[in-house]
């Protein structure tokens, strides 16, 4: 099912860039809903680790602050829920390749233990994440789309 929609074209003799593609009311309300769960659960789980971020380990306080600083992004996606869209991606993509990359072996090898199971638990909410992320406008934006260019025009 594809809901991408293009503005129509205008009659011109020029060139003209293509019509920017649009997604329905309800697909976006359903990315601010992953928005929405992104922001809140960081706020719950990690916000109140930024009192004692400095006792940390410099990699775990450096792994809160890139947290603390995609929640902040996931409540600019309530408002902007396009112009936010990679960081959904983000979220999926570094669940994703955390599971396949170290969860994956360790089930695979059982020899899986409370923390990595309690970290995996934590994993399944990219589920609602992976639902509402419009990866076919991803892919038409992202991956076959022309880019841009990379030298001045005159």
């Amino acid at each position: 099912m594809l809901n991408l929609t293009s503005a129509a074209p205008l009659a011109t003799s020029e060139p003209r860039a293509a019509a920017p593609l649009t997604l329905p009311a309800f697909r976006l309300n359903l990315m601010r809903g992953g928005y929405l769960l992104m922001a809140v659960g960081l706020v719950l789980v990690k916000w109140p680790l930024l009192l004692h971020a400095a006792s940390l380990p410099a990699i775990e306080g450096a792994e809160l602050c890139i947290l603390t600083a995609v929640s902040l992004l996931a409540f600019l996606g309530l408002r902007h829920p396009m112009a936010m869209l990679p960081i959904l991606v983000f979220e999926v993509l570094w669940k994703v390749l955390w599971f396949g990359i170290v969860a994956l072996p360790h089930l695979i090898a059982n020899d899986f233990d409370a923390a990595t199971g309690s970290f995996l638990f934590s994993m399944t909410f990219v589920i609602p994440i992976i639902a509402v992320t419009p990866w076919d406008f991803v892919w038409k934006r992202y991956v076959t789309a022309q880019g841009e260019r990379w030298t001045r025009t005159h």
